[in-house]
């Protein structure tokens, strides 16, 4: 057999991920602040990309001007060179003297003047207006303390020591932000060269500092310190702290044995523990809690349907500057100007194209659910269907992938709340007597109906919520019924029996 080489021609087709379609992916699973922020970036690199300013905030700037500049004419210039800034012309509108105004001082009638209206007008313009390098009110609000100036301020007050005030510093740099205190204390006695007494007497001190709790070291210690500040550490109480995780159990029987109190009293101290607060650092927690900013709205339209619309503070508006292309591109001095004006022109084409079929695509699943869901918006979570990705994806002809992309940290408001667009998509619990199945969620919170509505002597038991279930149509395992009862931080029937009948002798 002979050997011979030979060429052949093939044709195939691949997708090939291109930088620019892989950034498009991207786009897609970007939340509004890290959509904001990546446009920042774009726009910092590329010179042809700029933001679109709203049209009518100019328009309303300048009928604020429009109201305000006659109004201020009627009242007389304040600022007219030509009516001069005296202390009689001060005097006259004011309808009194200056040394009334400025009692410590009655020489300021001679000074005020031109100063004075230089720095007002500095401060808000030649025209009265607003300026940006003007004053503002934010500018001369107080800064949020910290927990670390708040420590500080007491060290500086408790400790006139040198080396117990260093020692003090050192631990307050190890609080985390609820309180707690996360070194090793022979660890700070080692670097500071002193020995581990005097650490802990400074600790001791630290300890005493308000808010009370501050400087502990575990749970129960930060509750010891708050209880001992009420004068409240008593034995039984002392006993009830350091047994905490008889507490998480709820196992009641034991605590009151380790303790030596009846029901009463131990319902008692389980009231004040639960007064405490367990991270007093948090009241100065500097970090503020971003609000939801819902990416779709969904309202009821008059004809009894729904109407769909994006929610235009998401929608990031930037355009191409073409006019500074076409304007610098006849200036380009080599080929590598040139190449530089063409990709960034692309980049700008491709980065408008990219976020219009981004929110076109938002704008489609969010359409479909609520399609799939009108039942929920109407009637509520018991009405929530059973719904997959495949399911969305394949109503809009788009691949699963897409639709897990879009519904990732993606938020609907809607006339019952607002919801991530993963809520809506459930799992499916079959029905009992062959009907249409059911949704995890409605399933989950008829779970916690039943146990809300059940009383200290009728318990329910996760066997009998599986039989009340079944018997309204829903063919759940009794397993699931306690992965979904855990889920939702419910104790077990035992548990719950324990509680209620503790709060029932509370009662009588």
């Amino acid at each position: 057999m002979a050997l011979a080489a030979k060429l052949q021609l093939r044709q195939s087709q691949s997708l090939v991920m291109t930088p620019q379609l892989m950034q498009s992916i991207r786009l897609l699973q970007f939340t509004h602040v890290e959509l904001e922020h990546f446009i920042d970036e774009e726009i910092e690199r590329n010179p042809l990309l700029e933001r679109a300013e709203p049209q009518d905030d100019a328009a309303s700037d300048q009928a604020q001007k429009i109201d305000v500049e006659p109004q201020a004419a009627a009242d007389g210039d304040w600022f007219d060179k030509e009516a001069g800034w005296s202390a009689e012309a001060i005097s006259e509108k004011l309808d009194t003297s200056l040394e009334n105004l400025f009692p410590d001082d009655p020489g300021t009638s001679e000074r005020l003047g031109p100063d004075l209206t230089a720095q007002w007008k500095s401060a808000s313009g030649s025209g009265g207006g607003s300026s940006s390098e003007g004053l503002d009110a934010g500018d001369m609000a107080a800064s949020a303390i910290t927990l670390r100036d708040h420590v500080g301020e007491q060290v500086a007050l408790a400790f006139a020591d040198p080396a117990a005030r260093l020692i003090a510093g050192e631990l307050a740099d190890g609080l985390d932000e609820t309180g707690y205190v996360r070194v090793d204390l022979a660890e700070i006695a080692t670097r500071l060269g002193t020995d581990a007494a005097s650490v802990a007497k400074v600790l001791a001190v630290c300890q005493t500092f308000e808010p009370a709790g501050l400087f502990a070291r575990d749970l129960a210690e930060c509750l010891s310190l708050q209880l001992a500040v009420r004068d409240r550490l008593d034995p039984a109480m002392k006993a009830l702290v350091a047994n905490l995780e008889l507490l998480a159990r709820r196992d009641f029987q034991t605590l009151k044995r380790i303790c030596g109190v009846d029901e009463e009293d131990l319902l008692d101290m389980l009231a004040e523990i639960r007064a405490l607060d367990p991270r007093p650092g948090m009241a100065f927690s500097g970090g503020a809690s971003d609000a939801i900013v819902a990416d779709v709205e969904v309202r009821a339209a008059n004809d009894g349907s729904w109407t769909v619309e994006l929610n235009a503070e998401t929608l990031p508006r930037v355009l191409v500057d073409h006019i500074y292309f076409a304007q610098v591109s006849p200036h380009a001095k080599n080929q590598a100007e040139r190449d530089f004006l063409a990709e960034c022109l692309q980049n700008a084409n491709w980065l408008t194209r990219s976020l219009d079929q981004r929110a076109k695509t938002i704008l489609k699943v969010a359409s479909e659910i609520v399609r799939q869901q009108d039942a929920f918006l109407v009637h509520g979570v018991r009405q929530l269907k059973p719904l997959n990705l495949r399911t969305v994806a394949d109503a809009i002809g788009m691949h699963e992938s897409t639709v897990s992309r879009v519904t990732a940290n993606k938020y609907m408001l809607t006339p019952r709340g607002v919801f991530e667009l993963r809520y809506f998509f459930t799992a499916s619990i079959a029905a009992s007597g062959g009907g249409d199945a059911h949704s995890s969620e409605a399933v989950r919170d008829r779970i916690k109906q039943l146990i809300d509505e059940e009383k200290p002597v009728d318990v329910l038991s996760d066997d009998a919520i599986v039989d009340m279930l079944r018997e309204s149509g829903v063919d759940i395992a009794r397993r699931t019924v306690a992965k979904y009862r855990e889920g939702m931080n419910i104790p077990s029937s035992v548990q719950r029996r324990r509680e209620k009948r503790a709060l029932a002798s509370a009662g009588r």
